[in-house]
């Protein structure tokens, strides 16, 4: 029961914790120590009181093991309703953008084309035409060919990237079709194209809304993750002060008489503090917390590889 309900606790921590990394990254922000109520995390879990307000003695360690779990389930519902929400937006413009920065063959032209480079009359049309790189003297050579009453040396390039070069031609409006046809025969993309300025500014103007509502999310999501990991870590501490008390007990029994503490040794000291540990209790409780190869018949609180003459558990806070 409590590895799972840790599992869960420690895995709403983790999720939040790289959300933020992301956002920060995004952002291009520094990362900012995470904190609890203004604390550093290391500095809150180093001088852990119990919350009495929020968690109250007189309730049983089951109710408290439900709050805690209720509470945490609403974070992470709230959690993918905002990262769903922010990648909708997030979505929507990279697409956008997509079409805006991507092969002349798919991307929005809007953006490349100009007023005067459109040359629309009752009987004349400004076709684009979509020409790979390395044959555009084909194309300055053959387009006023590829069907009558093109005008002759209408074709201007607009733009270039490292694939294809963006040119247009003019002619008639009645042989547009024959002209289509050819082009393609000769390798060369006729773009659907309708110049509007009023559809450009509204392309523009969705764009600009777009990264606006990115950024305010963004940075709304950003503020939630770092109050809700406060919270998510706080709550994660109670809960193993919980099972550090009920294990305790179990192991020790009434009335209440042991010492919990915090150690952070580094790797390579974790082996020797933990022999120190074992030589600080009495050989008889030793005996019966054996791991299990040994005879013992309780492993390690916490999914803990090793048993021991002590309550012992590992907080991944990384």
């Amino acid at each position: 029961m409590y590895e799972q309900s840790n599992t869960f606790i420690e895995g709403v921590s983790h999720k939040i914790r790289r959300q933020i990394e992301e956002l920060e990254r995004v952002s291009g922000l520094e990362s900012n120590a995470l904190s609890v109520d203004g604390v550093p995390v290391d500095s809150y879990l180093t001088r852990f009181v119990w919350d009495e307000a929020k968690y109250p003695t007189v309730s049983s360690l089951r109710e408290i093991v439900d709050s805690i779990h209720t509470l945490l389930a609403k974070i992470e519902d709230d959690l993918k309703v905002r990262v769903a929400e922010y990648n909708n937006v997030r979505g929507q413009l990279n697409a956008i953008n997509r079409k805006q920065s991507g092969s002349l063959a798919v991307r929005d032209l809007s953006n490349l084309v100009k007023p005067e480079d459109i040359f629309t009359s009752e009987h004349l049309v400004t076709l684009l035409a979509v020409v790979p790189k390395y044959s555009q003297k084909d194309w300055l050579s053959s387009y006023e060919t590829l069907t009558s009453y093109v005008v002759p040396q209408s074709s201007k390039k607009l733009y270039e990237d490292n694939e294809s070069a963006l040119y247009t031609v003019t002619l008639f409006g009645r042989v547009a079709d024959n002209f289509i046809t050819s082009a393609c025969e000769r390798g060369f993309q006729i773009r659907d194209f309708e110049y509007s300025p009023e559809a450009q500014e509204s392309r523009k103007q969705e764009l600009e809304k777009l990264a606006q509502d990115q950024d305010s999310l963004r940075s709304s999501l950003l503020q939630w993750c770092y109050t809700s990991y406060g919270e998510v870590f706080s709550s994660w501490m109670h809960f193993c002060a919980v099972c550090l008390f009920a294990e305790s007990i179990l192991r020790y029994g009434l009335p209440p008489s042991f010492l919990a503490c915090v150690l952070s040794p580094s790797v390579k000291s974790e082996k020797k503090v933990r022999s120190i540990l074992e030589g600080l209790c009495n050989s008889s409780n030793s005996i019966d917390w054996k791991t299990e190869d040994e005879g013992g018949a309780i492993a390690g609180l916490g999914g803990d590889a090793d048993a021991h003459p002590y309550v012992s558990f590992t907080i991944n806070i990384a």
